[in-house]
């Protein structure tokens, strides 16, 4: 099967079919050098920081973590996906978690990895690789604990290309988080129109309404590659403090956290087929009562 997955992968990055799309990249390119600079256009991904840090971390450590006090995280390998300039990456390997950044623009690696050389601590613990995620499927199977893909899934060519290389990457019970924006008409007119064209917040261009992805679209791909989704949180981002919180509703950005189900957890085909018959078999007893 993992030799049958391989020469699939294979052959679909030696074709021009990818997770990464070409047009999203030309647009990343002028932004690449500007990751570092809070005030500039992505200020409201460092503000994220503040509400995805302690999501990773506390959902980590309520799984069972052992603890190590200042490295709550060491000892997690975290594989983070569209790591852009390493501005999620840090937070993570200060937090004492072994990361492996990857990003499929060489100008984003280059300033993730001058950035992370000011700091030793960093520079040990901080890999960051120029690929795609189906790049280094066939190197790192079940080698994660933890992967991150943060504001990536609704640039993605093939979501469920990549979400079928999440799980072959990720160890069982590994988890999988994620954060993204829904496909609704408010995220329109709030991510798009308001962010992008009134107040600037994200440069113009940055998100195509067509490519967010509702929540129960992302649950159900998730769930068909051998995952549980845990928790599914609505953010709310407040462009007059510049911050993020967290609230129910999720109708324009959300963080879903999902776990890989072990091989025997997950139901073969004979079970769904015997599950639709006893269901069918319950509704026509009960249509004969």
């Amino acid at each position: 099967q993992v030799s049958l997955f391989r020469l699939t992968m294979k052959r679909l990055s030696s074709t021009s079919h990818s997770s990464v799309d070409s047009k999203e990249m030309k647009k990343f390119q002028l932004l690449a050098h500007k990751w570092w600079d809070e005030e500039g256009e992505h200020s409201a991904l460092h503000s994220m920081n503040d509400i995805r840090v302690p999501f990773i971390r506390d959902t980590l450590l309520n799984m069972g973590r052992n603890y190590h006090l200042g490295n709550p995280l060491s000892g997690v390998k975290i594989l983070d996906v569209g790591c852009g300039g390493g501005l999620l990456s840090e937070p993570l390997a200060r937090l004492g978690a072994s990361v492996t950044g990857i990003d499929p623009l060489e100008d984003n690696i280059r300033t993730a990895d001058q950035h992370k050389s000011f700091d030793p601590v960093l520079d040990k613990r901080i890999e960051y690789k120029s690929c795609s995620l189906e790049e280094i499927v066939e190197e790192s199977m079940e080698t994660f604990d933890v992967i991150v893909a943060s504001e990536v899934v609704e640039h993605v060519a093939d979501l469920e290309m990549f979400i079928n290389c999440c799980s072959q990457v990720l160890k069982p019970g590994g988890s999988l988080f994620i954060t993204t924006i829904n496909k609704t008409q408010l995220s329109y007119v709030l991510g798009i129109v308001v962010a992008e064209k009134i107040i600037g917040i994200v440069p113009e261009g940055t998100h195509e309404w067509e490519k967010f992805v509702p929540p129960e679209e992302l649950e159900r791909l998730l769930e068909s590659h051998g995952f549980s989704v845990k928790t599914v949180n609505g953010m709310l981002y407040n462009p007059l403090s510049g911050s993020w919180s967290w609230m129910e509703n999720t109708s324009i950005n959300y963080a879903m956290h999902a776990v890989k189900l072990a091989a025997r957890e997950q139901p073969s085909p004979t079970d769904e087929l015997s599950e639709m018959e006893s269901k069918k078999h319950s509704a026509t007893a009960g249509a004969a009562e």
